[in-house]
């Protein structure tokens, strides 16, 4: 009988992390450690240490990150412990135990000045702390793993799970007769389970399985591109709210953090490379309105 495939997914409590746990009972040939900040905080580099010292994995999942854009800009240091720091720790003992590791990185290693779909090639030039300690993230993987490494870069992540912009517009909603949405800012919302999908495709496709493989860069996200003003439109619509929603500029709503204008993510390569399939951003978009409206009744 063949030995399960363990897999440790980081960062368990996230919306990636129980989208992956949502979906762990379709691979009955895996053996899953799903690990929360309590059991692998990775902003504590002792914890860290002590968690892989009596155990290994096949497979890596590193869904674990300081995703608050905004206060990273205040909180530069624990953006760096997270994002960079940890990850390269990661990587060392992902190479001393010869563990595959998937890392998800951010649209936000880009300048988001362009007008075609970004390529894992295309220059990187992130405008905030969140986008640059990810980025060097990115590095410390590349220049550690030389195999058996996949960085997946996505966008606009949104689930039934934790804070996003889907959870938030729904709330808004309910209360308010009209909201004011940023209309200039382009790209694609990635539902979490699309992405858990794709996750677990690649780890089970017998190159990942079997091959020591390069390490590389892959961009997913759901298919289609909207502005934030299109995707709460679409909000509404698929949750029968009625709310009126005015277009503004980027300008008109000041953050800390400065935002990408474009990001739209090239899925070329994950799809030829390993067949994932990338739903339209509508179609995954009524079934998360779906899930979170049967929760509420």
């Amino acid at each position: 009988m063949t030995k399960p495939q363990t897999i440790l997914v980081t960062g368990s409590a996230g919306q990636l992390g129980q989208s992956i746990k949502t979906i762990a009972t379709d691979y009955p040939d895996c053996e899953f450690v799903f690990a929360n900040r309590q059991q692998l905080d990775l902003s504590n580099e002792t914890s860290i240490t002590d968690f892989f010292e009596h155990q290994t994995f096949h497979v890596i999942i590193n869904c674990a990150a300081h995703t608050a854009v905004d206060k990273a800009e205040s909180e530069p240091e624990l953006a760096n412990q997270i994002n960079h720091i940890a990850v390269q720790k990661l990587s060392n003992i992902a190479k001393q135990h010869n563990t595959k590791l998937i890392h998800i990185s951010t649209d936000y290693v880009f300048n988001g000045r362009q007008y075609r779909p970004y390529l894992e090639t295309d220059s990187v030039e992130p405008q905030g702390v969140y986008g640059q300690t990810k980025l060097s993230g990115e590095q410390a993987i590349r220049n550690i793993l030389k195999n058996n490494a996949i960085i997946i870069r996505t966008s606009w992540v949104y689930s039934e799970y934790g804070n996003n912009f889907v959870k938030t517009i729904l709330k808004l909603g309910q209360e308010r007769d009209s909201l004011n949405v940023i209309f200039d800012q382009v790209g694609t919302p990635t539902y979490a389970k699309d992405l858990a999908k794709a996750i677990m495709n690649i780890v089970q496709g017998r190159n990942f399985k079997h091959v020591d493989f390069t390490t590389s860069i892959v961009h997913f996200s759901n298919e289609g591109v909207c502005s934030w003003y299109d995707f709460a439109k679409a909000i509404f619509e698929l949750a029968n709210i009625q709310c009126h929603v005015n277009a503004i500029e980027t300008k008109d709503y000041p953050t800390p953090a400065k935002r990408p204008h474009y990001s739209v993510l090239n899925k070329a390569k994950i799809k030829q490379t390993y067949s994932v399939a990338t739903p339209y951003w509508k179609d995954s978009l009524k079934q998360c309105v779906i899930d979170l409206q049967g929760k509420v009744s």
